[in-house]
């Protein structure tokens, strides 16, 4: 249904560094940039976008969950985000309330969203 997702940062530098970083385990990369300011993130085209914060308030919490092609990925996409820094929402671990294999883990970027890495199989 969706085409792509774009979320509002509060500075692009350090997200791009986390995003750079936590992705790559899913096998996608930083594909476009326009001014260091917009990046968009994908495997065989952006569907991923970060830019700069343009609207007044605080921002509020949004939850992104990335597919992840197995459960190798999901925990590399743990190891990543710990690494850079992420405050664990979840560690790795099936999420039998979901559904009987769904297996996840939850972490928050540098601006408090909460990321997943989400595998089905």
């Amino acid at each position: 249904m969706l085409d792509h997702l774009s979320v509002q940062v509060a500075d692009v530098a350090t997200s791009a560094a986390f995003y750079d970083r936590v992705l790559a385990p899913l096998g996608s990369t930083r594909m476009l940039e326009y001014g260091g300011e917009v990046i968009g993130y994908g495997t065989t085209q952006p569907r991923f976008w970060i830019g700069p914060t343009t609207t007044a308030g605080t921002a509020r919490e949004v939850h992104i969950a990335f597919a992840a092609e197995d459960r190798d990925a999901v925990r590399a996409f743990f190891a990543a985000a710990v690494e850079a820094g992420a405050a664990v929402l979840h560690e790795p671990a099936e999420h039998p309330e979901y559904h009987a294999r769904y297996y996840g883990a939850f972490v928050r970027d540098p601006d408090g969203n909460n990321v997943e890495a989400v595998c089905h199989t």
